[in-house]
């Protein structure tokens, strides 16, 4: 009697255990499904054309635009662009940075530092993102107006790409920097992560052939993790494409295109952030969920790739190589 009792809380647990598993699928389901079906109206209106619609002209006013609510003119064009430039801008700024401090605490980091230290750069990732923003708006953005941006204008103002049209210091570089420091600690645990998973014995290898110690970790251990460190970049890739309340508040929110890196931009997020409670037709409304349901798909995809090569290099690794 007790052992039937037994095999029937069994299976009534598994039965348990792979509803808490699939209801993760049907989170995921809902949301898609509902914001396909509140973006409806927007892709009826404008379709695909929605993300690539050039500016339209206002006759009263005679300027273009591609965000204007009051004629019911709205293309993703420059929020797509914002979003890109912001995100590709931080990874530049962070992949060498994260990269270095994984090399140092796998590698070279005295074992007496290697815990305090991983542990602040895991607390950076802990950050609220408000905090960033806050602290990007009374450091940040006035350091780059002061020191940063009047240096990028004159050994790089010959690009074209920093042209000192804005002076308030806001703009796609301000909200690359703080995208750069939020993403830091998740691409550099996760490097962290693949290359302690690279067996010691391939350390020893190279050393044995005579190599130096940055010869060993170059070809030993980053040429083993290239595609984990790929990985972890693609990760931090789509944690900042989905950033919103700290690029909200430095990025200067303007529906433009810009060559300038120094000029106001706008990103997917944080139009919807600025203007969802605002709305009140249904085309705007309706267009700010089709923005985040693209959104969605492209972080979803992102992460997917991201986790996949990490896997690839990480399966079956132990927990340390040390």
């Amino acid at each position: 009697m007790a052992r039937g009792n037994s095999a029937l809380a069994d299976r009534g647990f598994r039965v348990l255990m792979v509803l808490c598993a699939l209801s993760i699928f049907g989170i995921v389901v809902l949301i898609l499904s509902e914001l396909m079906l509140r973006s409806s109206v927007a892709w009826h209106s404008f379709g695909f054309r929605f993300f690539f619609m050039p500016p339209a002209h206002d006759p009263i006013s005679g300027q273009t635009s591609y965000w204007d609510p009051v004629n019911g003119h709205f293309s993703a064009l420059p929020f797509i662009y914002g979003t890109l430039v912001s995100s590709l801008l931080s990874l530049v700024i962070a992949v060498p940075l994260a990269i270095g401090l994984a090399i140092f605490l796998t590698e070279m980091c005295p074992k007496i530092l290697r815990g305090p230290l991983a542990f602040v750069t895991e607390l950076l990732a802990a950050i609220p993102s408000i905090i960033y923003g806050l602290w990007a708006v009374f450091v940040l953005v006035p350091l780059l107006r002061q020191y940063v941006n009047p240096l990028l204008v004159k050994y790089l103002g010959w690009t074209r790409l920093f042209v000192d049209d804005n002076p308030t210091g806001l703009g796609y570089v301000a909200a690359a920097v703080i995208l750069a420091i939020m993403i830091l600690p998740i691409i550099s645990s996760l490097t962290r992560e693949v290359m302690m998973a690279v067996p010691h014995s391939q350390r020893e290898a190279v050393l044995a052939l005579g190599a130096t110690r940055w010869e060993m970790i170059r070809m030993g251990v980053l040429r083993n993790a290239r595609i984990g460190i790929v990985g972890a970049v693609i990760l931090g890739l789509g944690r900042a494409l989905g950033e919103t309340m700290a690029v909200t508040m430095v990025i200067g929110n303007t529906p433009e295109i810009s060559k300038s890196l120094l000029s106001n931009g706008s990103s997917m997020a944080s139009v919807i952030a600025n203007e969802f409670s605002e709305a009140v037709s249904d085309l705007h409304r309706s267009s700010l969920i089709e923005i985040g349901l693209a959104l969605f798909v492209v972080t979803i995809i992102v992460n997917a790739i991201a986790r996949l090569l990490v896997w690839a290099v990480t399966r079956g690794a132990p927990a340390s190589a040390h």
